[in-house]
């Protein structure tokens, strides 16, 4: 259950909100999302009656009561009838314009090469710079990041180049730390049900990038994101990043379905990572390509100025020019799906 408080609610009518959802025996978290003309709550109004949703809908505070199937409330299309836009620093996620490019290399390895890819990120068109500092990989054999030392490292690109920087944060007691450096705040895939690094996320305001696990079904994803909105922060990004297949052709399979599945189920934004979402180089553009006519708000990718030598995701990571090839592709792509100048393909005659 959605319930939309007045714009003109004041504190006492907020309280006597709450006041009556307790004695009614409302379930949630009760925290109110600040969206459109107003705020709203997210409540699990399953076990009111009717007659309690009414009493709830004629109190001061409330302009209306609505009733959502999905066990999802705050990140359902019910919550806002205009697709949510997110804003980190000067760029803009979701809205409808031409996608933005998120780029940089998976992990920050020294100063000279995270300057050098957030230059080669700005100069081939991306708007933002990725980058991990706390790096949670498989084995633990294999290169575990900078931690903060690498956080310092991305301000500092920030500082030369202007581009705002996304980067990973893996623990709760860590989030302040990397708020502290980072523009948006990312959720990486193993991550994606732990609830308390969510909730901490969530209270520290930042844009919030929450990638979908590697098993995870579309309700479980909401859900996760459900947790951060429940905070009362709005700012979710939900990132489709591959999930896992049968097939070790590819390290993971791209599920371009969920971006216009998502789209009618959410008002959040949607970015794909194709680097992620494929484990090849040579299937990163493609599929850049297929999540941006699938209606993807942004794409984030993987690229190093020198792939091969990239101290970890070296076979799934990309070179300067082809980043400037995905993004010219990415553009092309968007302003052919919608140019109002496109040509009307004629019908074809029928056999008389």
């Amino acid at each position: 259950m959605l319930i939309f408080i007045r714009p003109d609610a004041t504190a006492g009518d907020r309280a006597e909100l709450r006041h009556a959802l307790a004695a009614e025996g409302a379930r949630g978290p009760l925290g109110t999302l600040p969206l459109g003309a107003g705020d709203v709550l997210g409540v699990d109004g399953s076990s009111l009656t009717a007659a309690a949703r009414d009493r709830l809908a004629a109190l001061p505070a409330v302009a209306r009561v609505v009733k959502v199937r999905t066990p999802y409330k705050l990140a359902s299309r019910a919550a806002s009838e205009q697709p949510s836009v997110v804003r980190v620093g000067e760029v803009t996620l979701g809205g409808g314009g031409v996608p933005p490019v998120i780029a940089g290399p998976c992990s920050v390895e020294n100063e000279d090469q995270i300057i050098e890819s957030a230059q080669a990120a700005r100069a081939a068109g991306a708007c933002m710079l990725r980058g991990g500092a706390f790096k949670p990989r498989t084995s633990p054999y294999t290169f575990q990041g900078l931690g903060i030392a690498g956080l310092r490292l991305l301000a500092r690109a920030r500082e030369v180049t202007g581009l705002p920087i996304v980067t990973e944060v893996m623990e709760p007691n860590l989030v302040d730390v990397v708020a502290e450096y980072a523009d948006m705040l990312q959720i990486g895939a193993r991550n994606m049900q732990n609830y308390a690094l969510l909730v901490a996320a969530g209270h520290s305001g930042k844009p919030i990038l929450l990638k979908r696990g590697p098993s995870s079904t579309i309700e479980e994803w909401l859900l996760a994101a459900e947790y951060i909105l429940a905070t009362g922060n709005p700012h979710v990004v939900l990132c489709e990043r591959g999930i896992r297949s049968f097939d070790p052709a590819t390290r993971n399979v791209l599920d371009v379905t969920a971006v216009p599945l998502l789209r009618s189920l959410t008002h959040l934004p949607i970015v794909v990572d194709p680097s992620h979402g494929t484990g090849r180089r040579d299937l990163v553009v493609p599929m850049a390509l297929a999540a941006t006519a699938a209606g993807a708000d942004a794409i984030i990718v993987e690229m190093h100025p020198q792939p091969d030598a990239a101290l970890s995701d070296a076979a799934q990571t990309i070179d300067p020019a082809t980043l400037h090839e995905l993004i010219a592709g990415v553009r092309a792509v968007h302003i052919a799906l919608h140019s109002t100048s496109a040509t009307t393909v004629a019908p074809i005659a029928s056999a008389s």
